[in-house]
């Protein structure tokens, strides 16, 4: 008689499990409500009221900079909601600032990455973070997201990457490594900024420990907004690299 694990057994019945994102829309389970940007509740009548909570100055009478927000929900008794779309990433840090938010129909897409035709290869920089976008981005390569489905696989040398990921606060010690990292990278190549941090700083904007944004430091092809992103957003962001089609949320 043969045995057959338990584990085997469920996996059986429970069928496939693997995300199916991005060619099908993100689940409710895949985003949590801090996934999604805050906005005002009547356009750009009501940022003022949540202008006064926010610890990062994200809101202003004027817009909110998806690129600052801590996802902190400070601004939620003043009417905000996190209602924004999980695909946020975009091409140009400007896009990130919006009385609302700007429509996926009418960013500016850019694949730098498109003439490749083939797999992607991921490196992950971390230039002094909390983990938290670390632990979002390594779920990628669990069985669940199984981002080698999509022919986008980690490695560990930056010579063999098209990709890079950069995450948390750019500090002193990492300015030179961060470079090198990049530098190493053969053509063509992108970078990625995961997480508020490498946006705009983030919590820790104007404190000693920053030495400056990302993208003051090496060209960034795409902005990952979130304080953490979840990783269907980052799967959004390396998939447009490609040219790849996402679908579009249900609505």
């Amino acid at each position: 008689m043969i045995v057959v694990p338990s584990w085997i057994q469920r996996a059986v019945e429970r069928g496939i499990v693997t995300s199916r994102y991005p060619d099908r829309a993100a689940t409710a389970d895949e985003v949590p409500a801090t996934g999604r940007g805050p906005c005002p509740p009547h356009g750009s009548e009501g940022l003022r009221p949540g202008a006064g909570d926010c610890p990062v100055e994200a809101i202003s009478p004027d817009g909110v900079d998806q690129g600052r927000c801590i996802r902190c929900a400070r601004c939620l008794p003043a009417g905000f909601a996190f209602s924004g779309p999980v695909e946020a990433s975009v091409a140009v840090r400007a896009e990130l600032i919006s009385p609302t938010l700007v429509p996926a129909a009418s960013r500016r897409e850019s694949a730098p990455l498109r003439p490749l035709g083939c797999s992607l290869h991921v490196f992950l920089v971390d230039v002094g973070s909390c983990n938290a976008c670390n632990l979002e981005v390594m779920a990628l390569a669990n069985p669940y997201y199984d981002v080698s489905r999509l022919g986008v696989f980690f490695t560990n040398s930056p010579r063999h990457a098209d990709v890079l990921l950069v995450v948390g606060v750019p500090t002193p010690e990492m300015v030179e490594p961060l470079k090198r990292a990049f530098e190493a990278m053969p053509d063509p190549k992108a970078v990625v900024a995961v997480g508020a941090c490498p946006i705009s700083g983030g919590a820790f904007a104007g404190t000693p420990g920053l030495a400056a944004g990302l993208s003051e430091l090496i060209p960034v092809d795409r902005f990952v907004p979130g304080c953490p992103p979840p990783p269907v957003a980052v799967i959004d962001a390396i998939v447009a690299l490609g040219g790849r089609a996402r679908a579009p949320e249900e609505g």
